[in-house]
């Protein structure tokens, strides 16, 4: 049979138009970023803020009410070992505080008489048992006395040296209730200026009250310590304190400065606090103490820096990016590219970095695999891989 020109080209244009078809049909490979399984070296860190602060400081407060001089001092200044940073005037008594005052003296004198008066009956009864105790030991050794009776002497005897030694006692502690009546009367009176030395050489950090005015004693008046004696305190979550141990290497970063300050951790306290982070959510968090190996000059006290803590660091270990790995399942999974598809791949992973993570099972060395699989992306999809 004689096929016609029209119907060649009829047929010629159904296969033409049916391959068309078939291309827009067929979905494109989508375009994904790649990455080689390789060895090299991990170091997995815990990634924290912090501050510094001086290591040994000293808060300076009033010991005493009263009306506080202005201080001279500035943020800065170097002060000495008891060398006055502060001075306080005591206020004087009003008409009803110095009858107080008076009636509380005549009661601790009054307190003290009796005291004494107590120490001296005791002390004849006690010289009366100690005589009374050498005429019957004496007699016992001659077997005058029975033992029953020399030991009811002795108990008594014995009995009575401590009840003299509690009667000293006494007059000693009334005798300071004495002094310490007398001592607000003689200050009322007297108004004498309180001196407020420095507990230890250094400089001031903070001075907490510049103007003068009337205090309360416990009030905190001046700081001082050494600026060139810091450490640095950096708090993480509770759960990623329990890594941390004392010893671990720790880089100091994000200061300001343009060097990395290496230092160790010293301590991990052992209480955690609570605090709302920038989500309004309630956190545990402990504090990580970290030693400088070097000082550095140019950090002060409650400066912002930023810390890594080293927890682990090894060589020639397989891994895997970090962002190729995705939850299916009860598992983790990368995609795996083989013969332009993606196919999924459970893996069992290590320690785990920042960026990379270490491959205990599923990958081996060379193995391409999906890095930031999108949701588009599902097993035996056709790709087009763009190598990082």
């Amino acid at each position: 049979m004689k096929i016609s020109k029209a119907q060649r080209i009829a047929a010629i244009a159904t296969v033409v138009v049916a391959g068309i078809l078939i291309a827009v049909m067929i979905p494109s490979p989508l375009t994904v970023d790649s990455e080689s399984i390789k060895r090299g070296e991990l170091t997995v860190t815990l990634d924290g803020e912090g501050t510094t602060r001086v290591r040994d400081s000293f808060t300076v407060a009033s010991p005493v009410n009263g009306r506080v001089e202005r201080i001279t001092l500035e943020e800065g200044d170097l002060v000495q070992k008891n060398s006055v940073v502060a001075r306080v005037t005591p206020p004087p008594l009003n008409a009803r505080e110095f009858e107080e005052a008076q009636a509380r003296t005549r009661s601790a004198e009054a307190v003290l008489e009796a005291a004494r008066a107590g120490e001296r009956q005791v002390k004849v009864d006690l010289d009366r048992a100690a005589r009374k105790f050498d005429r019957y030991r004496n007699l016992y050794r001659k077997g005058a006395v029975a033992a029953e009776t020399f030991e009811d002497v002795r108990a008594t005897w014995e009995a009575l040296q401590k009840q003299h030694q509690a009667a000293l006692l006494n007059v000693k502690s009334a005798r300071y209730d004495l002094e310490a009546a007398r001592s607000a009367i003689d200050q009322s009176v007297d108004r004498k200026t309180v001196d407020i030395l420095a507990p230890d050489s250094g400089k001031v950090l903070r001075v907490l009250e510049k103007s003068e005015r009337v205090i309360s004693a416990g009030t905190p008046l001046v700081e001082i310590g050494n600026p060139r004696d810091i450490e640095v305190v950096i708090d993480v979550l509770s759960t990623d304190a329990v890594k941390v141990e004392p010893g671990l290497m720790v880089q100091v970063e994000g200061w300001g400065g343009g060097a990395m300050l290496p230092g160790v951790v010293r301590t991990v306290e052992p209480a955690a606090f609570t605090k709302i982070s920038a989500l309004g959510i309630e956190e545990k968090r402990v504090n990580i103490i970290v030693d400088l190996e070097e000082p550095e000059s140019n950090l002060g006290d409650n400066y912002r820096v930023q810390a890594k803590i080293i927890l682990s660091r090894g060589d020639d270990i397989l891994q895997v990016p970090v962002s190729s790995i995705f939850r299916s399942g009860k598992g983790l999974n990368v995609f795996v590219i083989k013969k332009g598809k993606a196919v999924r791949q459970p893996i069992t992973i290590g320690q785990r970095g920042a960026y990379y993570a270490e491959v205990l099972d599923g990958l081996a060395e060379g193995d391409k695999v999906v890095v930031h699989p999108t949701n588009d992306l599902e097993d035996g999809m056709r790709i087009k891989e763009t190598e990082r």
